[in-house]
Parts: C-alpha cells; sequence; structure tokens
C-alpha cells in the first residue's frame, strides 16, 4: 500500500523509526474503518514529528490537518486516540467529507503507552526481511495491546467487531525486479517506485547498471539467476526482463517462472518471444509454465517511446495483480 506521494507503509515507518533514532517524537496514524467515499483504505499511514513534519496520508488531504493537531497532542500527552470523522459531524464539513465519506483514524505516538519505540523497529526488521508481521492497539488509546512482534501473521487491518481493538498487519511491499538497465528502464523505475513498489535493477553489465543511472534505486551488477537467488522472488514480486540479450534475460527468466512471482514480463517483439519460448521449453519448462510470461511486455496502447513502454508495462503489472491477468 501506498500514499499519493507513492511511499509505501513499509517506508513510511521505517522514516517514522530513522526520525525517532535521530533524537525527534513521532506520532503514527492509521486509518482503522471507512464508509462510503472515504478516499484512503483501511490500513493507509501517515506519520507526524513533533517540529510538524508530515509524510503519508490518511484521507487524500481532507481531514490532514486535524489528524496533524492531533499527532502533535499525542506526542505532547504520550498517549493516542481514536478520531472520527463523517457527514453527521459538522467538523467534516471543514476536512471535506462533505460527499458522504467517513472515516476512522487512530493516532498513537511512539512511546511506552503507544507504539514503543523497540516495538516499532522489530515491526521495520520484519519489513527488511520481507515477513509479514501484526500488532494490536487499543482502538481507543492507540497503546499496544498484544504480547509481543508476531511473525509471519496473516490478515487484513482492522476494527474488531466490539471495535475495541485494532489490527494494523504489515505485508512485504510489492517488489519490481528489473532485469537489464536499459533506457526503459530508467523511466520503469521511478514510475514503479511512486506506485508503491520496490525496485532492483539487476545487470551483470557494471556500464548499465551505474547507481548514477537510477538514482535512489538499487542495482545488482550480478547474474540475473544470482541476484534472483539472493532476492528470491515471492508472490508480492513482478519480473520484467528488457535486455533482448537471451545471455542476461533467459537466465532472470528461468529464475522467475520457477518462483511464486504475480508477474513475468520480457520485452520483444512477437517473433522474439516465441523464440523465447521455444528456449524455455528446450530448457524443460511446462506449456503452463511458459503461459505465465507476458510477452511482448506490456497492454497494447500503441507505446513507441521508452516513457510510453514503460507505462505500458507499469500498467500491465497493476493488472495482473489486482485483477488477476492484465492481458
Amino acid at each position: 500500500m501506498s500514499d499519493i506521494s507513492g511511499m509505501t507503509n513499509a517506508a513510511l515507518l521505517g522514516r517514522a523509526a530513522a526520525w525517532h533514532r535521530d533524537g525527534h517524537d513521532v506520532a503514527v496514524a492509521m486509518v482503522m474503518q471507512t464508509w462510503g467515499s472515504s478516499p484512503r483504505p483501511v490500513g493507509s499511514v501517515m506519520i507526524i514529528r513533533d517540529d510538524m513534519a508530515v509524510e503519508g496520508s490518511v484521507s487524500g488531504g481532507c481531514v490532514e490537518g486535524a489528524v496533524i493537531d492531533a499527532g502533535i497532542e499525542a506526542i505532547g500527552s504520550g498517549t493516542g486516540r481514536r478520531l472520527d470523522f463523517g457527514v453527521a459531524d459538522a467538523r467534516a464539513w471543514e476536512v471535506g467529507l462533505s460527499c458522504g465519506g467517513r472515516i476512522a483514524v487512530l493516532v498513537t505516538p511512539v512511546a511506552t503507552d503507544g507504539l514503543p519505540s523497540e516495538r516499532l523497529a522489530a515491526l521495520c526488521e520484519d519489513i527488511d526481511s520481507r515477513r509479514a508481521a501484526r500488532v494490536q492497539f487499543d482502538a481507543v488509546t492507540g497503546a499496544v495491546r498484544d504480547a509481543g512482534p508476531d511473525r509471519g501473521a496473516a490478515g487484513e487491518c482492522g476494527l474488531a467487531a466490539d471495535e475495541s481493538l485494532f489490527t494494523f498487519t504489515q505485508v512485504p511491499p510489492r517488489r519490481l525486479l528489473v532485469v537489464g538497465g536499459v533506457h526503459i528502464t530508467q523511466f520503469l523505475a521511478p514510475m514503479a517506485q511512486q506506485a508503491g513498489y520496490d525496485v532492483v535493477v539487476i545487470d551483470p553489465r557494471a556500464v548499465f547498471a551505474a547507481a548514477e543511472r537510477f538514482p535512489g534505486t538499487r542495482c545488482l551488477t550480478a547474474w540475473p539467476d544470482e541476484a534472483m537467488a539472493e532476492l528470491a522472488p515471492d508472490t508480492q514480486t513482478a519480473v520484467v526482463t528488457l535486455t533482448h540479450d537471451p545471455k542476461i534475460d533467459d537466465p532472470g527468466l528461468r529464475a522467475a517462472l520457477a518462483s511464486e512471482a504475480f508477474y513475468i514480463g520480457c520485452l520483444g517483439s512477437r517473433r522474439t518471444h516465441a523464440a523465447r519460448c521455444e528456449r524455455l521449453s528446450e530448457a524443460g519448462f511446462a506449456a503452463e509454465t511458459i503461459a505465465r510470461l507476458h510477452g511482448p511486455a506490456g497492454l497494447d496502447i500503441g507505446a513507441k517511446t521508452p516513457a510510453e513502454i514503460a507505462v505500458s508495462i507499469l500498467a500491465q503489472m497493476i493488472a495482473a495483480e489486482r485483477k488477476g491477468g492484465g492481458s
């Protein structure tokens, strides 16, 4: 899940932990419940620093002012509270929910009686290790109400039936592994990051995987099969190969097809893709496995430029994840 600026919950929680390590007091706001036209889903995160620096979003802008005020109050008091906004509330008109939406937000400080700093650090450790984790909060005071880190936790964020507890679940963030640090990748990487993906560019040719070509993006100068063994693509991972060179693309595709990646895309013409599929068949992959490939990668939008091709690939990735298809 990402906010309107493209930052994922994982990135926001990591930023909150970094702020706290740097000596700042911090509050975390989480969407607990929504009804009607509320623009942000349950589990959306916003972080507030003691000097009123803010990252993330709980409503797309309409209740942020009130939530920031509550965050500063929580930092001062050391305890959190629940905020409710809705059309029956006169304040809803002030914060922009006049079109029928309602939203419940839990604001809690990074503090002993809120989200303890060590618990936030454990949550960030799970995120960095791509483990699912869960924290339960008192839905009124914002205090943590469970026995400790619940690693491998499944399920969605939400309020208990009696609304006494709010369960916040963090699943591994979506990830994109791009084989080939080519021109298209220079557009696809930042676009995917804005859409909430962690991006890794893989290219054994150091000149293509140079850090200055991909500011803020992790780059690996390894052969794709070696990189995939380290990165272990999972159900939250998309893989795209863009080099046009079978010596580089094929090892990445073989590793991706052996994984649970939700999307595997390959650049190239239909003739190139047919030859690719034939090579994979000769390597022992079954036809139904090879059919997982999206080739040529990207939705058919008539894309011509590298930027347009990147848009088409990203759109197909999102469709594959959200709709279970994307052809």
